[in-house]
């Protein structure tokens, strides 16, 4: 009877034993409750076209082990169709038990529409927790000062004219519109620099004029600047009185090479006349005017024809007097 009470003592004390194992184990396996406490979104960057969003994830640890990395996924929806506009993955890494954290993405929208951004806080391939926004208005932000939609792709160069010492050089200057939007009629100084002494030798104001999404436009206008320097040709747009875009190419009148092996630089001589270009004409119209230069070395005089009539009438009016 003893043995058979110790036997049964021992069952039961084995059996607590184990049951009191059981649930150490399984709190200590606990998984881990890592929610999604708040959400943060401000402006970065607002343009005619597209807004640049800083989106701030604020997470909470609050019980349990994590037994991975945890990973943030934020997909951003068009309302109106449910098409997906974008979708970002960042790894937040291991956060201790009863510890908060904070994450930031940036995301690019355009201005027009309405968005629903899904955030989806995962451990492992476990979601742990989820939560959901809705963006709106975004074409009430007012656009930032620098950003205009405009950029200036490059810059053509023509000769019209030599008058004298002069040259009036026609430059092309190609906008872009790549915004969804017509941009606003900004005002543009063109203006010739020469590169050694940085003169100004000639500037034009002129305005970009409207242009429409996404599309190319030229604006033209006529340099004069005196023959054989070299040219820094300068583009800056004004929105209101803040300079908002620059740029520049080059137009070299009096280029140089070099021509041996010791670096002896040599200007090179451009005829600068033998580039005139004559203003081409649509089918139908009739051909522009076309004026003949005025070299500064010549001098004007009478045609062959008169001067000889001239002549003879000096010849008569001679021979009357002397009879």
């Amino acid at each position: 009877m003893v043995n058979n009470g110790r036997i049964y003592c021992t069952a039961i004390f084995l059996l607590a034993l184990a049951i009191f194992a059981s649930g150490c184990i399984k709190n200590f396996e606990e998984e881990s409750n890592i929610i999604i406490t708040d959400t943060e979104l401000s402006a970065d960057k607002v343009t005619s076209s597209f807004v640049d969003i800083n989106v701030t994830t604020y997470i909470l640890h609050t019980s349990g082990v994590q037994k991975n990395d945890t990973s943030l996924e934020l997909k951003v929806f068009d309302s109106n169709t449910d098409f997906l506009k974008s979708r970002k993955v960042i790894d937040i890494g291991h956060i201790k038990e009863g510890e908060k954290s904070s994450v930031s993405q940036s995301i690019r929208l355009p201005r027009e529409g309405t968005y629903r951004v899904e955030f989806m806080l995962s451990d492992g391939n476990k979601t742990k927790s989820t939560a959901e926004i809705y963006l709106s208005g975004l074409e009430r932000l007012k656009t930032d000062v620098q950003e205009i939609g405009i950029g200036i792709d490059s810059m053509d160069f023509l000769v019209r004219k030599v008058v004298g010492n002069n040259v009036v050089i026609e430059t092309d200057v190609y906008l872009t519109n790549s915004g969804s939007l017509a941009t606003e009629d900004y005002k543009m100084l063109v203006k010739a620099r020469e590169m050694d002494a940085r003169l100004i030798a000639d500037k034009v104001w002129t305005t970009t004029g409207l242009i429409g999404p996404e599309e190319t436009v030229v604006r033209s206008v006529n340099l004069t600047v005196p023959d054989n320097y070299n040219y820094v040709v300068e583009v800056l747009i004004w929105k209101d009185n803040v300079l908002v875009k620059r740029g520049e190419d080059y137009v070299q009148l009096n280029p140089q090479k070099v021509i041996d092996k010791n670096k002896t630089v040599e200007s090179k001589d451009i005829v600068t006349s033998d580039f005139i270009v004559e203003t081409p004409t649509m089918p139908g119209e009739m051909p522009a005017y076309n004026e003949t230069p005025y070299e500064g070395t010549q001098t004007p005089g009478f045609g062959s024809g008169l001067a000889i009539i001239s002549l003879i009438a000096a010849f008569f009016i001679f021979r009357r007097r002397s009879v």
